[in-house]
């Protein structure tokens, strides 16, 4: 695992520029992102920017801002079904001492409601726990793109078994 330097510069002009998810959903290269599994309600992926291995977001499909606001409490609970069993199917599958679900973005940048499981591995010292996790001075990671290709399709097949239900 290799951290990578944070360029903030970068990542406003990139978050500014559209709707990171909704540009997911329609395919743009501009966008990339490991989708482990999309329906007609959510989408779930692996994160652009890892601070964590299998670091995943969890966003609805339809263009939605406001985490609480701008969902009828059917839609949320179906949304949050989603989240649920991804964080299962996330923590079945890299070894977790605790997942951090977050839901972060702004009206001035990655608008679209979304949230991020981020599995804390077991053996971090607290002191680079929590928010010192995400920390941008100690950057994203990179991972090989086969890896994060392997880890979304276990992650889809194992979310696609736990939705079943």
């Amino acid at each position: 695992m290799t951290r990578v330097g944070w360029d903030e510069e970068s990542y406003l002009e990139l978050v500014r520029r559209a709707c990171f998810v909704c540009e997911l959903l329609a395919g743009n290269p501009d966008y990339p992102h490991h989708v482990a599994h999309r329906d007609e309600r959510a989408v779930v992926f692996l994160s652009k920017f890892p601070f964590m291995w299998g670091h995943l977001l969890v966003a609805p499909v339809e263009h939605r801002e406001h985490v609480i606001g701008d969902f009828p409490p059917a839609d949320y609970l179906a949304l949050q079904r989603v989240l649920h069993a991804a964080g299962t199917a996330l923590t079945a599958v890299v070894p977790t001492e605790r997942l951090y679900v977050l839901s972060l973005g702004s009206q001035q940048g990655n608008r679209h409601a979304h949230w991020h499981l981020a599995p804390l591995p077991p053996g971090v010292p607290y002191e680079e726990q929590q928010f010192a996790a995400f920390s941008a001075e100690r950057g994203p990671y990179r991972f090989p793109d086969r890896d994060l290709a392997g880890l979304a399709a276990e992650l889809g097949r194992r979310l696609r078994a736990i939705l079943v239900d």
